[in-house]
């Protein structure tokens, strides 16, 4: 995006940001702005609930401001739970030019959408010379609903001055979603990582959609907008145009299933701010229970029945892509391990769930694992009996032993169970979401095909660059499109309540199944 490579490799996220701000500062942005959210309560919903919040927005009018509302259509429907997903949910949607008065209809009825609350707007502007966007401006609409009540099923629809989704004619933009319930009860969730925009991903997101998940977790690497990941100004292809392609991909799961996302190396993006996140800011609301929204906007936690799920950002942590390491100073860990702490204490969560981008442990012969991981956190998943670490990153299937002290402390086998609370821990890599394959240095073992070996050269990226190691954890390896299916299992207390894992290739094919197992409260 305009700057030397050298000088780019030298740079952090916020001397990049700065760069690009002062070469492109007579098209910069403009931030600020008020927003109108809705409150819902129980059945009834109330208009109120005002906030303020920091929205891009062009620095000139441009002649899509004069557009027919009729004649625009929303797209991009996007889902994600608020701090507590019984009862708070954002639906997040984009436009393609600028339009009057956006809002969202919500009801428990689809013939029934009377009640209609104002959306916030946030516009991203890419001037001419960042990338090859060429002077574009993206329109994002959010509306963070709350006091919703628990395991119930809405109906809505998003719409704007000329375009009312009440109107007859448009009930089939209609949308729905469903708040987690206030209970114990099974559920299934569904993971991949490194999706971006192509036939594989728009492949993989029929096949989720068909295992019926209530949320689906995005390890990292979303759309690939920035084709370099390094967290460089230098990236000249980068193309902002390519999040509208994406979201429209998306929306066939999204619009009806709440897409959690965590951040990778190719969602820093320089010149929407100092830390890359500007970009994702705009176009996603997430929870904000997490330690620095400023800082890190893809850390966050939230509780769906037995299972608590935080999502880190490992970019804070590595090595081998330094644009934004040390970036939180410590603070994420710190208040990962407050989690970690509160979730095991708490009496009616069973299972915690960790998801982020960079992989703890991978045999992948192009990024494997990532040093800082381990040393940051590996710890904490062990002293806090971590039940399921999902990674990105590594464009493949890879799914370890269970691991403890960086050894194997037991082998599971295809098939077989985990008991977190006295062995260790489980992590998988599902990154084949869409992207280009990677490679492994050893065959392929999975399902209906397994070719064990009883060790794999591999790498650690660390400090001091990239170290050999040779491991014996890589249990499961499969080099083809893939996502990840999770079946909780809820049990009376003193029971095993269980997480059934199974990677699913493209084809529909399982590739991989075990079981997590732990006492219930």
């Amino acid at each position: 995006m305009g700057v030397p490579e050298q000088l780019a490799e030298r740079m952090s996220m916020a001397e990049q940001h700065e760069y690009l701000r002062a070469r492109f500062s007579r098209r910069t942005m403009i931030r600020g702005g008020a927003v109108t959210l809705g409150a819902v309560a129980g059945g009834a919903f109330v208009r109120g609930a005002t906030a303020t919040a920091q929205a891009a927005v062009p620095a000139q009018r441009t002649s899509s401001e004069t557009v027919d509302g009729a004649l625009v259509a929303p797209f991009g429907r996007h889902l994600a739970y608020g701090n507590d997903a019984r009862t708070e949910m954002t639906v997040s949607w984009q436009v393609p030019v600028a339009v009057r008065k956006p809002f969202i209809r919500i009801g428990a009825r689809p013939w029934d959408l009377s009640r209609k609350i104002d959306a916030e707007v946030r516009t991203l502007h890419t001037p001419a010379g960042v990338g090859v966007s060429a002077d574009h401006t993206q329109y994002y609409l959010h509306a963070k609903l709350t006091h919703l009540r628990p395991g119930m099923t809405y109906y809505y629809g998003v719409g704007h001055d000329g375009f009312d989704p009440a109107e007859p004619h448009l009930t089939g933009t209609l949308g729905t979603f469903t708040t987690a319930p206030g209970h114990k009860k099974p559920f299934t969730f569904t993971a991949f990582g490194d999706q971006g925009v192509s036939y594989h991903g728009l492949a993989n997101d029929s096949l989720i959609l068909g295992q019926d998940p209530v949320f689906h977790l995005h390890a990292g690497d979303i759309a690939y907008a920035d084709p370099a990941g390094a967290g460089r100004t230098a990236d000249t292809g980068f193309d902002s145009r390519v999040w509208d392609q994406f979201l429209a991909q998306t929306e066939s799961v999204a619009k009806s299933v709440p897409w959690m996302v965590s951040y990778g190396n190719h969602d820093m993006e320089a010149w929407y701010s100092p830390n890359g996140y500007g970009g994702e800011e705009a176009r996603f609301t997430l929870p904000g229970n997490g330690p620095d929204q400023a800082n890190l906007p893809g850390v966050y936690s939230f509780v769906y029945g037995n299972t608590a799920i935080i999502s880190l950002d490992p970019n804070d942590v590595s090595y081998e892509i330094p644009a934004n390491l040390g970036i939180s100073g410590g603070t994420q860990s710190t208040w990962f391990e407050a989690q970690l702490k509160k979730y095991r204490a708490a009496p009616d969560i069973d299972f915690i769930v960790v998801f982020f981008h960079h992989c703890a442990y991978c045999t992948s012969t192009s990024h494997a694992s990532e040093g800082g991981v381990r040393q940051e956190w590996v710890p904490l998943f062990e002293k806090y009996t971590v039940d399921l670490v999902i990674n990105g990153h590594n464009h493949q299937y890879e799914r370890t032993d269970v691991i403890k002290g960086d050894k194997v402390a037991k082998k599971l086998p295809i098939g077989e169970t985990a008991y977190p609370e006295t062995e260790g821990v489980v992590y998988v890599t599902a990154g084949a979401a869409g992207r280009s394959l990677y490679a492994f240095s050893a065959p392929d073992s999975y399902e209906g095909h397994p070719h064990e070996v009883d060790s794999v050269a591999s790498f650690v990226n660390t400090e001091d660059g990239k170290v050999d190691e040779t491991v014996a954890w890589s249990r499961v390896r499969y080099l083809d499109y893939s996502f990840l299916r999770v079946d909780v299992e809820p049990a009376a207390r003193g029971r095993y309540a269980r997480l059934k894992v199974s990677g699913i290739a493209e084809t529909g094919d399982r590739i991989d199944h075990f079981t997590v197992a732990r006492r219930a409260k």
